[in-house]
Parts: structure tokens; C-alpha cells; sequence
């Protein structure tokens, strides 16, 4: 019996690290086709870098989660075994995506520095700033963006300052993933405005110090302050790179 149930447990191990595999390879497959292969391969990487700081950050607190899963052109997610039971857990593990996601995208940025020119210094800068832009991008105050859990320490109010920064790029870019997120997005913003402060989630599951809000507004501000100027930086080496190519 002791051997079924092990056999059994290690299936579902198996089956989930399968899935997460089969569906990174279809976003690579994907992604290759619009992007090519190499950047592919490197964005794909990036993204479970990002949610592998989910992951991690998630078993620190005993919270456990399963090994992230990928929808090509939609992202990936990392669903969690036991939901945070109070604002702060959720702040650490959604602040341990986007952190981690930063170092990984600062890697391929040295990796580019310090390649010596050609070819693999446009890929690997491209690959950077994909990786810079898409954690700068789930900085947005607002769920379900991991900003808006790391925010979620001063409670849900604030996720009505990143609704019109949503609302902005959405109008900018209306794409069919951008009203995924809106739909997702609706009910967390009723929440918002519906927001009383002497309700039972205020004094429970909001309940933290204000030592806690400075602590986590300061890493939320200081992140996406430098996310926003690798991403630009970047971004304005690749412009140059290209007008550089097309003056030869």
C-alpha cells in the first residue's frame, strides 16, 4: 500500500513538473515564431525566473506552491498550495517575483555588456529589456499585478491609483490580454471603492504596522524607480544599436 501511494505521489510530481515543461516549450515554439528562437528561449527563462521568486517566496512563509505554468502570450502563474493569511505574506510573496525577475533581467543586461559586440549583444539586450519591462509592467498598484499584493500592505484603496495607469495602456494597446486583465481586474476595483476601513478584513487580514507599510512602500518605490530606468536605458541602447546598423 505504502508503495502505490508513493508511486502515485511521485505520478502527480511527474505530471505537474510535465506540464510545467510541455507548456514552457509551446511558449518557446510560440514566441520563436514572432521572435525568433533565441529571444524566445530568453524571455521564456525570464518568466520563470519571475515566478520562481513566487515559488521560493511562497515556501519561506509555508505557504507551499506548485511549479509555475505558461500561456503563451498571457504569461505564467504560480498557483500557491495555502492562500497568505494576512497583507504582509501577501506583499513578500508577491514582491519575490518581480525581485527576482529584476536580477535575471540584470544578468542577460552584464551578459550583453560584456559580450563584445554582434549579434549576441542585440539579443541578449532585447532579452533584457523584455525582462525589465514585463517585471516593471506587473509593478502596476493594482491586482492582479504582483504591484498591487506588494501594495496591498496600505490596504485596497490603493489599487485606484493604478487603475488609470491601466486604463491608459490599455487604451494605448487593446489587445485581447489587456481585457483578460481588465475582466480580472473589475471586481478587485470594486473591492477598492466598496473599501470600508472599520470592516472585519480591515482589523484582521489588513491589520499590519505602519512600520510594515513604510518597510514594503519603500521596496515597491525603490524597485519600480529602478525598473523604470533599466527599462528606459535599455531601451534607448537598443534604438541605438539599430540606427547604428542602418547607417552602414
Amino acid at each position: 500500500m505504502l508503495k502505490l501511494l508513493f508511486l502515485l505521489f511521485s505520478g502527480v510530481k511527474l505530471g505537474k513538473l510535465a506540464l510545467t515543461g510541455g507548456s514552457m516549450l509551446l511558449s518557446v515554439v510560440l514566441y520563436a515564431v514572432v521572435y525568433g528562437w533565441k529571444y524566445a528561449v530568453g524571455f521564456v527563462l525570464l518568466m520563470f525566473v519571475h515566478e520562481l521568486g513566487h515559488y521560493l517566496a511562497a515556501h519561506q512563509r509555508g505557504l507551499g506552491a506548485s511549479l509555475p505554468m505558461f500561456v503563451p502570450f498571457l504569461g505564467a502563474w504560480t498557483e500557491l498550495d495555502k492562500m497568505p493569511h494576512d497583507a504582509e505574506t501577501e506583499a513578500f510573496v508577491g514582491l519575490g517575483g518581480p525581485l527576482l525577475g529584476t536580477v535575471g533581467a540584470l544578468a542577460c543586461y552584464f551578459f550583453a555588456r560584456n559580450a563584445g559586440g554582434g549579434e549576441d549583444i542585440t539579443w541578449l539586450l532585447a532579452v533584457s529589456y523584455g525582462g525589465f519591462f514585463l517585471n516593471l509592467f506587473n509593478m502596476i498598484p493594482m491586482l492582479p499585478f504582483d504591484g498591487g499584493r506588494i501594495t496591498a500592505v496600505l490596504g485596497p484603496r490603493i489599487w485606484l491609483v493604478g487603475a488609470p495607469v491601466f486604463g491608459f495602456l490599455l487604451w494605448r494597446n487593446p489587445s485581447p490580454m489587456m481585457f483578460i486583465v481588465a475582466l480580472m481586474a473589475a471586481p478587485q476595483l470594486w473591492k477598492a471603492l466598496t473599501w470600508k476601513k472599520d470592516s472585519e478584513e480591515a482589523r484582521t487580514y489588513y491589520a499590519v504596522s505602519n512600520k510594515v507599510r513604510i518597510e514594503y512602500g519603500a521596496y515597491y518605490l525603490v524597485l519600480l524607480a529602478f525598473l523604470a530606468m533599466m527599462t528606459q536605458d535599455v531601451h534607448e541602447m537598443l534604438q541605438a544599436l539599430h540606427g547604428a546598423r542602418g547607417a552602414v
